[in-house]
């Protein structure tokens, strides 16, 4: 049981996403950096499917009231128990009595803390995660609050060894082994991203063909967990169309009529009408939702093949993780 003491700027409980609905016109949300939710999850011995907290630009407190086994990754939110630092990308377990505090992004845009047991509320359309323009998961469909109590699950097998390993008197104790460096996100404040074209990408003019590949775009102030408006060159239909809406999906690159780009993320609507230029590779899912406000995109043209290798790689190395965390808490 874990209290929130003080809230950050955005904090919620956050899954895989709500799938199966979209039919109905319900988003699918889910974690915005779902590779750092994954490893979190992995971390502390939990299925990669159970529920985090996403944190944005601006941690909380919480003050633990018993015993628990956590993992932080994504984005470095300078989390601190008592003034000493808390390691991040690997697992920690801290005693009960103890507050975690989390401050100001220093690195990237989100942070995630999985919690063994993953977090316990209610299930709503066959997911935990919340989608506050709806109401729906989390703790009543809002961001987490001050006074807001939150439960964990049933620790597994695995999570049950590693407390063992780490049990201590001391205020918190992390793991001296961490995920290889080669596998973290580089945080930065330019992301490249790698983008395979949209389909309706013949449909705009050369001159914004090459602004697209070769010109930098800014991340708007106007950017949510819905879409990042991103703000650079105007970009340029050969000539006006009618288009009807259609089906779409996290990392779509939408050019409405004022010609500045905006990328759809975890909380998209279920349809657009606007011309797509592009479609983010989801292996860079990650950088998109590490960019905050002010900071510069660019994009790298890759094919759909291309993309479909570098997901079955990071894939491979996700796997090649679970079995040596295995391998380390034997």
């Amino acid at each position: 049981m874990i209290e929130v003491t003080k809230p950050g700027l955005y904090d919620t409980i956050q899954d895989f996403g709500r799938f199966g609905f979209q039919k109905f016109g319900v988003v699918v949300g889910g974690a915005m950096d779902l590779f750092s939710h994954r490893v979190a999850n992995m971390l502390v011995g939990n299925e990669e499917t159970a529920a985090s907290i996403e944190m944005t630009l601006v941690g909380p407190r919480l003050l633990f009231k018993e015993d628990a086994l956590i993992a932080i990754c994504g984005g470095d939110f300078d989390p601190t128990i008592e003034g000493i630092p808390v390691p991040m990308w690997r697992p920690v377990f801290i005693r009960k009595g103890n507050e975690l505090q989390f401050g100001s992004a220093k690195a990237g845009s989100r942070a995630y803390l999985a919690i063994a047991g993953g977090i316990d509320v209610p299930i709503v359309l066959e997911s935990r995660s919340t989608y506050v323009k709806a109401g729906l998961g989390g703790f009543d469909g809002r961001p987490v609050r001050k006074g807001d109590v939150i439960h964990v699950g049933i620790a597994s097998a695995l999570s049950r060894v590693i407390v063992e390993k780490l049990a201590t008197s001391m205020l918190f104790q992390a793991t001296d082994w961490q995920v290889a460096p080669k596998l973290l996100p580089k945080l930065s404040n330019h992301y490249e991203i790698r983008v395979i074209r949209g389909s309706q990408y013949e449909l705009f003019d050369t001159d914004s063909h090459q602004k697209f590949w070769n010109e930098p775009f800014t991340v708007s102030s106007q950017s949510d967990r819905m879409g990042y408006r991103i703000n650079g060159p105007t970009l340029q239909l050969k000539e006006p169309i009618e288009m009807i809406s259609e089906a779409v999906t996290y990392g779509a690159i939408q050019v409405p009529a004022d010609g500045n780009p905006i990328i759809l993320a975890a909380d998209r609507q279920t349809t657009g009408g606007y011309p797509k230029i592009g479609q983010l590779s989801s292996i860079d899912f990650t950088k998109l939702a590490q960019a905050k406000p002010g900071d510069r995109l660019s994009f790298k043209e890759v094919t759909i093949e291309e993309s479909q290798r570098l997901v079955a790689k990071q894939e491979m190395h996700l796997k090649e993780l679970r079995a040596a965390i295995q391998d380390k808490v034997r």
